[in-house]
Parts: C-alpha cells; sequence; structure tokens
C-alpha cells in the first residue's frame, strides 16, 4: 500500500540513510527538517511525572522520538524513566530506527512492526496509559469501503485521512492529562468530512497550541505540499481555555511569534460546523468588528454551486470558439475582477459547449452571477478572488456553461439582480474577507462548501454595495476595503 507520509525523519544531508528518489515517491514521504522535530519536543510542558510512557505512531527513522529523547538526556525533562513505544510500517525504517533508539540506553524502546491504525483498532478504542504522543503520521485519503475505514468505524471514529485517523487512535490511546504534539496538514480545520473527526478530538483533549507555517513550502523544501501545514499540541481530557498560536515562515523558525487567545476567537460558539480558526494576531479582525456581518446565504435566499461542467467528461461537446448551436463555457482564465472577457483569443481551453440533450441540464440562464475562482497558486497573495459575470457580454446567447473550476451565487440556479451581484463581488474581494477565510482554510482551493459557511452582510447591504460599486468608474482595493468599514449594523 502507498503511503503518503510526513515521515519522522530527518533532513537527509543529515540523516544516515537517504532514501532512493523512487522509493520515496512510492511512500510519499515529505522530510521533515531536525529543526521541527526539535520543536515539536519542545512544546511538551514540563511534567511533574516520574515516569514517561511516550508513543512515536509512525516513527519513521526515529526524529521525532529521538527529539524528545534528547530533550530528555540533556535534563529538559525530569523523568526518572522513558519507555518508548514506536510503530513503523516499512520495515527499511525499522531497521534505522532500531540504531537511532538504541543511542539513547537509558531508555526502554519497544519498537512494533506493522500498521498502526488495524494495530490501536483491534484493541479497541482505550487508554494505553501513554502520558505523551509525538507524531507525524501518513498522509492518504481513506476509502469509505477500506479496511481502515472498517476499522476505524469498529471503534468509533470516522475520518477521511490517515492523519487524521492517527491523531484520534492516538488521542484515544492516551491518559487523561496526557500531552499530543503532532504535526499535520491544516485542512482538518475546514470543511464537512472532517467535522467528525473536530468533534472527536474537541469532545476528548483541549487544544493548548497551534504553530503555522506561514510558507506552504519552505519548512518541506522539494516537496509539493499543497496546503498549509500545523503543529498541534493537544491535552487528553483537558479542561479548554486559552489557546497559543504561533507563526513562523519556515523550519529555521527565526520570526517565530507567538499570541495567546481565547478559545472563543479558535471555535466561535455560535458556529455549528465547530471550524477552527487560526488567528495570527491578537487584534479583532474587521469581519469580527462589524456587527453588519452575520447573515448565511440561507438568509439572503442565494445559493452557491460549484461549476458542473467537467471538461475532461464532456470533450466531444467542446468548441475552441463560438459556433452554431454552441454556448459559452465559463472557465477561470474568462474572469477579471472588472468582470467577464468572453470569447478569449488564443487560449488553451475551449470558449464554448454545444447545447443538445447531454449537455442541457448542466447550463444556466444567462443573467448577472457572481463568480469565486476555485483553485489559487501556492503563494497568490488572495485566495478568494471573484468576478461579476455580466449576461450583455454574451451578446444573444440564453444559456452558460460553467466549468468546474468555478463557483457561482445564483438563486434556484437562475442569475442575481445586478446590484447583489455586483455587491456579493466587492464583499468578496476585500481584504478582510480573504483574510477571514484563510483563518480556517489552509487549502490553495475555495469550495462551495466553505462560502457556504461564510458569514455575509444581510442583501439589502449587498445591493447598496452593489449600486455603489456600479457608479465607480474604477475600483481599487483601497476603496472596497474602505467602504467595508462603513457598515454599519442592520
Amino acid at each position: 500500500m502507498i503511503q503518503l507520509e510526513f515521515s519522522g525523519i530527518m533532513h537527509p544531508q543529515q540523516a544516515p540513510y537517504i532514501i532512493r528518489r523512487k522509493r520515496k515517491a512510492d511512500l510519499g514521504q515529505f522530510m521533515t527538517p531536525a529543526t521541527v522535530a526539535r520543536f515539536m519536543a519542545s512544546l511538551f510542558p514540563a511534567s511533574p511525572l516520574q515516569n514517561c510512557r511516550l508513543l512515536d505512531a509512525g516513527a519513521g527513522m526515529g526524529a521525532l522520538c529521538g527529539a524528545f529523547l534528547h530533550r530528555w538526556v540533556t535534563g529538559g525533562f525530569g523523568f526518572a524513566s522513558l519507555d518508548v513505544t514506536a510503530y513503523e510500517v516499512d520495515d527499511h525504517l525499522r531497521e534505522h530506527l532500531a540504531r537511532h533508539l538504541a543511542r539513547y540506553n537509558n531508555a526502554t524502546s519497544r519498537i512494533i512492526p506493522g500498521d498502526y491504525i488495524q494495530l490501536a483498532a483491534a484493541h479497541g478504542l482505550r487508554n494505553q496509559n501513554y502520558t505523551h504522543v509525538i507524531l507525524n503520521p501518513p498522509y492518504k485519503k481513506i476509502n469509505s469501503h477500506s479496511a481502515h475505514r472498517l476499522a476505524l468505524r469498529r471503534v468509533g471514529i470516522e475520518t477521511v485521512n490517515l492523519y487524521s485517523a492517527f491523531v484520534a487512535l492516538a488521542v484515544g490511546e492516551t491518559a487523561p492529562g496526557g500531552q499530543i504534539v503532532a504535526i499535520i496538514p491544516r485542512s482538518f480545520c475546514n470543511g464537512p468530512y472532517y467535522r467528525p473527526f473536530r468533534d472527536f478530538i474537541l469532545a476528548r483533549a483541549a487544544i493548548r497550541h497551534m504553530h503555522l507555517f506561514a510558507s506552504r513550502n519552505k519548512p518541506f523544501k522539494g516537496d509539493q505540499v499543497l496546503q498549509e501545514t500545523i503543529i498541534l499540541r493537544l491535552e487528553r481530557g483537558g479542561q479548554q481555555g486559552p489557546v497559543t498560536v504561533s507563526t513562523s515562515t519556515d523550519d529555521s523558525f527565526a520570526d517565530f511569534a507567538a499570541h495567546e487567545h481565547p478559545f472563543e476567537r479558535i471555535v466561535f460558539p455560535s458556529a455549528p460546523e465547530r471550524l477552527i480558526h487560526v488567528p495570527t494576531t491578537t487584534a479583532k479582525s474587521t469581519i469580527e468588528r462589524l456587527g453588519a456581518v452575520g447573515c448565511s446565504l440561507a438568509d439572503l435566499g442565494i445559493q452557491v454551486s460549484t461549476g458542473p461542467v467537467v471538461d475532461f467528461r464532456m470533450k466531444a461537446h467542446l468548441r475552441p470558439m463560438p459556433e452554431a448551436g454552441a454556448v459559452p463555457l465559463i472557465y477561470p482564465v474568462h474572469l477579471r475582477k472588472a468582470g467577464t472577457v468572453w470569447p478569449g483569443a488564443g487560449l488553451k481551453k475551449p470558449n464554448a459547449i454545444m447545447r443538445n440533450p447531454e449537455t442541457e441540464r448542466w447550463l444556466y440562464p444567462n443573467g448577472f452571477y457572481c463568480v469565486v475562482r476555485r483553485f489559487s497558486s501556492k503563494e497568490e497573495k488572495r485566495r478568494v478572488a471573484a468576478s461579476v459575470v455580466d449576461p450583455g457580454t454574451f451578446g444573444r446567447h440564453s444559456v452558460l456553461g460553467f466549468e468546474n473550476h468555478v463557483n457561482l451565487f445564483h438563486e434556484n440556479k437562475h442569475g442575481l439582480p445586478e446590484a447583489l451581484a455586483h455587491g456579493l463581488a466587492l464583499f468578496l474581494n476585500t481584504t478582510a474577507v480573504d483574510e477571514q477565510f484563510r483563518r480556517f482554510n489552509g487549502h490553495t482551493q475555495v469550495n462551495a462548501t466553505d462560502l457556504k459557511l461564510m458569514k455575509y452582510p444581510s442583501r439589502q447591504v449587498l445591493i447598496q454595495l452593489g449600486m455603489w460599486a456600479m457608479e465607480q468608474e474604477t475600483l481599487t482595493q483601497e476603496q472596497m476595503d474602505a467602504k467595508l468599514e462603513t457598515l454599519a449594523p442592520q
């Protein structure tokens, strides 16, 4: 089985064992810098315990448990004894893990070969008396009918990725008061698929610390990391209190900064989705300060959907340019902040789709729509970028196709009032919305579900914003941000 793994192994320049490129690709391993391992070990608080039982459920070559052991032998912990349980499925890595742990002969070490999920779930989800957990779990989606998914369901864990499964099992096996430090993708913070995992963790542990790397690619140089990575410290059975949020650009931690936040800024009490926000400043965001931003899309009578035209499934119906019987097909490349440019000459993407019985169900009536791109590049300044689709752009065409890489706001699959479309686009293009969105979303993606979970001004206020926007000859970022600040509670 291929594992996409944030492996507990040292930086390749420091490691005595260099994984061959093909094997690294097969396992999908991300080399964790030694600086990150040391930082993770430093997050554990001082403990009055005399006996430590440490779990490393995806030990790799032992960089993480090794960093913990190094802190112990250099006086960073006062434990009289330390017992390490390390799971590792890869037999090549286990040889080097054993040699690494053998250096710490004051500790008792046990290396367990095999699949942590299957072995842990076989016990039933119960306390294994681990006092500390340090974890860099594999990253791979779990098929709904896989052996992993079935094993997890038997112990009451419903989740969609190996990394969240590892964390949930580790929390379940940790003793009350035990400390868990894990480096994982930030994707668990939002989205409906991770809601059961968020509920599981928040019911059993307190969040004590979150560390966010500002850069996507610098902490894991050379690896294609497409989402933000977070280091999380949990306390099993702890009483939830303030949360420390720290940031650094990369694994050098040269610009490390930390602030304490009330838990109400991390998980909003009034939000049933239990999104986990990661604020990077103690100041309230513009959206938090504005009482006029508190409506759901349902309150507005608006829906948002992903563009239904999946181009690779409909190749036979696509046309490079408009022709008889074809209608406009809108891709992100057609979208501008000032509107829509169609057709586009010299594009690699088609400009049109044939209208026929096979495509009719995927088409929308021509009208005003607010459209948001689903994808941004890794380090792009803006995550949320909205445009207005103006029916006048498309001449006499009565229907439009929206490709799958865009999200569109609509009213029951029809266009919006013109001013409402412009008001939505203005609001979504403000710096405040982009910053708020980034607090709970660590992807390069903006999915329709994310847009549904956001709060908006009232319909009346959005229409007023739209009318104002339509009166402006040009609309700069500064103008939009300043206009948002003038909103008053309705």
